[in-house]
């Protein structure tokens, strides 16, 4: 028979109470160190180009602002940034239902081909516009020049650089909304008869309502600048 000895008594542990003070003032830190890169980076240069712009008074600024060249400038950039919005709302939406929905040859290479806007200057956008559609030793620039469509130099050009730098924006953010809630509900109202402008307004646009929108504040933002 083997008999068990009783060991030593219990003892209760003391509680460690956790060190608020010091996770506190580190948090604080974080905060502080990350305010005032906020600061340094994004809240300085604003404030010192507000400081100049109203340096010689609020009359000056408004002579500037209301100039005629200035308010051509704040209406051709209005006009541009709403049809490149406009343009990319339709097209990047039906590129996302594509690449989400849909499986076909050469997939990748066009995925990876819409991110190339992102990593491109606009110069050399600009470069290519001019080399693709300039008006004397341009691929297409004499043939339009010859029929009366100037595309450099005037309004559908700037269109078109728009429409290039902002391509990418609603689509990505289209995109990991429709490969996240999948084919279930689309399906389920196929199979009840839905068809395809049904299916879209009912199931697809809820579903991405929202991304669809911050893609075009982005894309908005991004023609503006």
């Amino acid at each position: 028979m083997v008999r068990v000895l009783p060991g030593p008594p219990a003892v209760d542990a003391p509680a460690v109470r956790p060190r608020r003070g010091r996770g506190r003032g580190r948090r604080w830190l974080l905060r502080s160190v990350a305010v005032l890169y906020i600061g340094i980076l994004v809240a300085l240069p604003l404030a010192l180009v507000f400081q100049r712009t109203i340096a010689d008074g609020a009359g000056a600024f408004w002579d500037a602002i209301s100039a005629p060249d200035a308010v051509h400038a704040f209406v051709i950039t209005a006009q541009i940034a709403l049809i490149a919005v406009a343009i990319n709302t339709v097209f990047g939406l039906g590129v996302a239902l594509l690449l989400a929905r849909y499986r076909f040859a050469g997939r990748r290479l066009f995925n990876l081909l819409l991110d190339i806007p992102v990593s491109v200057s606009p110069i050399v956008v600009g470069l290519a516009l001019v080399l693709v559609y300039g008006p004397t030793q341009g691929w297409f620039g004499p043939r339009l020049s010859d029929a009366g469509v100037q595309v450099i130099f005037a309004l559908p050009g700037m269109v078109l650089a728009t429409c290039f730098v902002t391509l990418p924006l609603v689509v990505r953010e289209i995109v990991p909304v429709l490969q996240e809630e999948g084919l279930d509900q689309d399906v389920a109202a196929r199979s009840l008869g839905a068809n395809s402008w049904q299916r879209f307004g009912r199931v697809t646009l809820p579903t991405i309502r929202w991304a669809l929108a911050y893609g075009v504040v982005l894309s908005l933002a991004r023609a503006i600048g």
